[in-house]
């Protein structure tokens, strides 16, 4: 601190006051006074208290800090050193004035000196180094750690703002730091890249210079201080466990913890949700992040589950990314065998070999595949009858398939063997019904009864599926088994199929049938050559011969078709502004039997059409009109020349290119008016139509008719491709109707133009801003001859009504006469009685 001695200190008063200060300081009588004096500085003089007689001397008392002073004759108020605010902030004296006795004049009066802080005092850390832990995959921009600095200037000045930088990372493997600090608080925390690269198996150790300046850092001459920050990354605990496995059914008492998640961050609210959309999810989590099964579980019902766990701050939002937990059910061996079929039938014809795999017994098991839990495993526990000896079958124990020992079956000991057999799993046993059938070997082969059908007849139209002839085949073998079902087939004479041949499987009745349209002009005879077989495969000593073959012939007649068209329907396009006479399309259609064919048109509406009876050639007849049809749609009617009765129609689709040849018009659904009196600015919003396709234009051009009072009177603007706006262009318009000559062009091609007149009333308006019309009365009266109508009118109505009147009075009085008499009537006949 920078101090004068006590001569030094005196010269410079004597100094001041011998250049009489006035200049230099601020001086006045006694009274209380504040002072803000800057902290540092060294010796200054504050004030100069002036005397008021009878006072001769000034004395000071009070917090002087050995260096605050007044020099008692002159009154100078002074300070003989540097004032620190870090060590006292504000400095009150009291000040007397004395007369020449040392009696006190006036006074004391309060003297306070306030000290002003300057930036003299750098930030400090409030520890030497700091040591942090970080998990990894940490949530970007959450805190792990804090760094904490204090200031000793005055906190309520910039002085002591402090701002958190980090200056240097050891290492910074990656172009954007992997860390981040509130620059206010001191909170260090991942960046967004650190919370997907930081890795402990890559490195697990960093060092971060962190730098605290003052003035809140705003500033190039601010105290800065620096400390060393090491971080480890340790491995994160929020990480999926291990595929959970759980076995099915279990008897534990539910729920029952299966696993175990851990967020990186305190007080997290974990929840489930499913990846799949189940009718339940038996699993649930618990507040501290433990994984339960809410109840046993069925792998028959759902082997695996999938789901996910998340973890929310109290915020409600995502703290880390969604762990998905998988969940295998193992098996338990909890399902017996189930036999395929409630009973198994198995065909055996009598040649079969001993050894000969004659069927299979099949069975499944619900439990999981290929585990020891569905191993089935076959035996024959009971054979009936045991006849002509026991074990005539056995079964292979791991397939079950099912086979002859060592002879062969004959139906003549028995027809039909019943089987039980006995399918285990390592816990449960099943019996499977098994019949064995023995069947006849197919050593007969079937025998026409006729050899030769002769002839059928048949008209070429006749209708697909229509039998034509009934043929009969026998057979010796076992009736309804496949040794003497009979099968017939067309082996010769029908290379496209038009025959087709269904079996009666009861009676073996062959019913030939057409299967495809006969035509006499391609084929008028089929020499048919049909044969007879069996599904089952004939013994090797046996073979067909020519009894299992008959011969027919069909001859196909002659019907009188129609012409048939080439194409199933005509189309083409034309433009619409074609000329008359000029080809479209040619139609051509043939008669199966070769008749000349004759052309007409049938539904041309319109007129547009006419075609050449002889070519087909269809011609314009007329002007085509695209805005009358765009599609146009005729038949064409082919009929035989020397048959008309004889005809066919097909349709010819026109389709019209539109040409622009329509001109535009005004399209207005509502009338073009402006109150009257005009005030100006008003406008009225117009549309313009075309009845042309609108590729043919782009837009509409509107403008005024090049007339003198129509462009003196009125203006119009474009709004878009369709409307504009017409205004007025003054207000002196009278209350009447005008006609307004519009230009309108559609800018078609070629573009047409058309000038219509569009009415425009200026008529008074009603509240509703629309023209007010007002009525005239003198017409609100009806004319004479409506007056006569309606008095005649009214007479009519009330001669009806008194007529009603009367009529109804008169038949009320001889209602009333009657009912006189019958009552005297009936009393004559109670005296009587």
């Amino acid at each position: 601190m920078l101090k004068l001695c006590g001569l030094q200190f005196l010269l410079l008063i004597h100094s001041a006051m011998w250049l009489n200060l006035e200049g230099l300081l601020v001086s006045g009588p006694l009274k209380d006074t504040d002072f803000s004096v800057q902290e540092g500085g060294g010796p200054r003089i504050l004030h100069q208290f002036t005397l008021e007689p009878p006072a001769v001397s000034f004395r000071i008392s009070g917090e002087k800090a050995g260096i605050i002073d007044i020099e008692p004759k002159s009154g100078i108020l002074y300070i003989n050193g540097s004032l620190d605010w870090e060590t006292k902030q504000v400095h009150k004296l009291q000040v007397e004035s004395l007369d020449e006795s040392g009696t006190v004049v006036k006074g004391p009066n309060a003297v306070t000196i306030y000290v002003d802080d300057i930036n003299d005092n750098p930030p400090e850390f409030n520890q030497t180094k700091y040591f942090g832990v970080v998990r990894q995959n940490s949530r970007p921009g959450k805190p792990f750690m804090y760094v904490h600095a204090t200031d000793r200037d005055d906190p309520t000045t910039p002085h002591a703002h402090l701002s958190y930088s980090i200056l240097h990372h050891f290492p910074n493997p990656y172009e954007e730091m992997l860390f981040q600090i509130d620059n206010v608080t001191g909170a260090i925390s991942p960046s967004r890249t650190g919370s997907y690269y930081l890795d402990p198996q890559k490195q697990d150790t960093f060092t971060l210079v962190v730098s605290v300046k003052d003035m809140a850092g705003t500033t190039t001459n601010a105290f800065t201080s620096s400390v060393d920050v090491i971080i480890t990354v340790r491995e994160s605990l929020w990480k999926a466990p291990p595929t959970i496995h759980i076995k099915e059914n279990s008897t534990q008492a539910h729920p029952v913890n299966i696993s175990k998640v851990q967020s990186n961050e305190p007080d997290i609210i974990y929840g489930i949700f499913e990846k799949e959309k189940l009718p339940r999810l038996p699993f649930s989590i618990s507040k501290n992040g433990d994984i339960y099964v809410t109840e046993p579980l069925d792998r028959e019902e759902k082997d695996t589950y999938t789901f996910f766990v998340v973890s929310k701050d109290s915020k409600g939002e995502l703290v880390d990314k969604p762990l998905q937990i998988q969940v295998i059910v193992e098996d338990i061996n909890d399902n017996p065998p189930v036999c395929q079929q409630a009973l198994t039938v198995i065909e055996v014809q009598e040649n079969e070999i001993g050894g000969s795999h004659i069927g299979t017994v099949f069975a499944t098991d619900m439990d999981e595949e290929d585990t020891l839990n569905s191993r089935l495993q076959f035996k024959i526990q009971s054979q009936e009858p045991e006849f002509p000896e026991k074990n005539l079958f056995y079964i292979q124990q791991d397939t079950g398939n099912l086979h002859l020992t060592g002879r062969s079956l004959s139906k003549r000991d028995s027809a039909k063997y019943s089987l039980k057999v006995l399918v285990s799993d390592p816990g449960f046993q099943t019996i499977c019904d098994v019949e064995v059938h023995v069947i006849d070997i197919n050593d007969q082969i079937p025998i026409f009864e006729n050899s030769d059908y002769n002839n059928v007849t048949v008209a070429e139209n006749i209708p697909i599926g229509t039998v034509i002839l009934e043929i009969q085949a026998t057979d010796g073998d076992e009736p309804a088994t496949g040794s003497s079902l009979i099968i017939y087939q067309v082996k010769e004479g029908d290379p496209n199929n038009t025959f087709i041949i269904e079996t009666d499987s009861e009676t073996n009745r062959g019913f030939v049938k057409i299967n495809k349209a006969l035509d006499f002009e391609t084929m008028p005879v089929y020499n048919l050559v049909i044969n007879a077989t069996n599904p089952e495969p004939l013994v090797p000593s046996v073979e067909y011969n020519s009894s299992s073959l008959t011969t027919f012939k069909v001859f196909v007649t002659n019907v009188d078709e129609p012409p048939v068209f080439r194409k199933p329907i005509y189309r083409t396009e034309v433009s619409e502004d074609i000329p008359v006479n000029t080809l479209v399309m040619t139609v051509e259609a043939y008669d199966p039997e070769g008749d000349s064919v004759r052309y007409s048109l049938e539904g041309d509406k319109r007129k547009w059409l006419r075609i050449d009876s002889a070519t087909g050639q269809v011609y314009t007849a007329s002007l085509l009109d695209r805005e009358q049809e765009e599609v146009y749609s005729i038949e064409v009617v082919a009929s035989e020349q020397n048959n008309v009765a004889q005809k066919s129609k097909v349709f010819l689709i026109l389709h019209l290119r539109d040409v622009n040849d329509n001109c535009p018009q005004l399209a207005m659904d509502y009338p073009a008016f402006f109150c009257y009196p005009v005030s100006g600015g008003e406008r009225t919003l117009i549309q313009a139509t075309d009845a042309d396709e609108h590729l043919f234009y782009s837009k509409f051009t509107f403008s005024l008719a090049n007339e003198m009072n129509t462009r003196n009177n009125w203006e119009i603007s474009t709004f878009n491709a369709t409307h504009a706006y017409l205004s007025p262009k003054h207000a002196n318009f009278e209350e009447k109707e005008y006609n307004v000559p519009i230009i309108l062009n559609d800018n078609g091609k070629p573009p047409l133009e058309n000038k219509v007149n569009l009415k425009v009333s200026i008529c008074k308006c009603s509240s509703e801003n629309s023209c007010f019309i007002e009525v005239d009365r003198e017409h609100s009266w009806p004319t004479p001859g409506q007056a006569i109508g309606i008095l005649v009118g009214v007479l009519l109505i009330i001669g009806v009504i008194l007529g009603a009147v009367f009529c109804h009075m008169k038949y009320k009085e001889k209602n009333e006469k009657g009912d006189h008499k019958d009552a005297k009537d009936k009393a004559e006949l109670d005296r009587l009685a």
